[in-house]
């Protein structure tokens, strides 16, 4: 094994840009749902909040001015969510509010605005929109640096039933980074292969995988998994890197050596892209000894 390993793999763990990445691309998609929103629906049409629980037209429009305004101003929106709630917002109102202080980073009101809506909706039997509030105050605190509190809400969250499919496999799949954070590698090994069974089109689980693998010493897991992930995502960074990493643990130094240029090419100010450059300039040089 080549000198300079153990320097170049602590240069960045991708699970952890992974997750920095997946919270950055959650508030991405929030943001473009609330801009795209349709105008109110009529009164007998459901709606929906910005992707995941359905809305019923009671709440629908109250609740998307509630998101317009926690994007425009997370102070205007927590201002609105607790006026709505008492005026009878339901677990709706603390949805917004738990929206607006995660749009604010106040990562700890927004653990508690989730949980109390999570608790509120399954005090009136609505148990898959209890679960989904669960994983949201479980992402809260991941992206807060509290795993220990992520895993117990991403367990609340499976405790109250999801249907199968990726929206299950990626509780299981943010269990699993609280997990890694914690150090328990077993479980978080379960969980990633029940994401991996219920989301397979998900890149992350696919990284994440790779990465636990290697990290583990399971090289031909690791191998299979990161090429899995290349096929799903082959212009992503991060994945270019750990593509490299895995390539040099097992012999496959012009495998690395192109990969880490790709990272390199795709993100260069990037932590991803960044740590490849520097993995490159730890690789031999390929002229032959005079």
């Amino acid at each position: 094994m080549p000198f300079f390993l153990p320097i170049l793999l602590q240069t960045l763990d991708p699970e952890i840009e992974a997750v920095m990445k997946r919270s950055q691309q959650r508030k991405r998609d929030e943001r473009a749902a609330a801009a795209a929103a349709p105008p109110p629906p009529a009164a007998n049409a459901p709606a929906r909040d910005d992707g995941r629980i359905p809305v019923p037209a009671k709440f629908a429009a109250p609740f998307q001015a509630c998101l317009d305004q926690a994007m425009e101003s997370p102070d205007a929106g927590i201002a609105f969510a607790q006026k709505w709630r008492i005026d009878g917002g339901s677990f709706y109102a603390r949805h917004c509010m738990g929206f607006a202080y995660a749009r604010a980073e106040r990562w700890t009101p927004a653990i508690v605005a989730f949980e109390q809506a999570a608790e509120e909706a399954e005090r009136g039997n609505e148990m898959a929109q209890s679960a989904r509030l669960w994983a949201q105050a479980g992402n809260a605190a991941l992206a807060g640096g509290d795993a220990a509190k992520a895993r117990t809400d991403f367990d609340a969250a499976l405790a109250r039933g999801l249907p199968d499919g990726m929206e299950k496999g990626e509780v299981h799949l943010d269990r699993a980074r609280a997990l890694v954070a914690l150090g328990e590698t077993d479980a978080a090994r379960d969980s990633i292969d029940i994401a991996l069974t219920q989301a397979p089109w998900d890149p992350l689980g696919w990284l994440l995988s790779a990465t636990l693998a290697r990290r583990s010493g399971d090289m031909r897991l690791a191998q299979a998994h990161i090429a899995r992930a290349v096929q799903l995502s082959p212009d992503d960074a991060s994945v270019a890197l750990e593509e490299g990493n895995v390539a040099i643990l097992t012999d496959h130094a012009d495998i690395a050596r192109s990969a880490w240029e790709r990272a390199v090419r795709l993100s260069p100010d990037a932590p991803s892209g960044k740590a490849a450059a520097d993995n490159l300039t730890r690789l031999p040089s390929d002229k032959p000894a005079s």
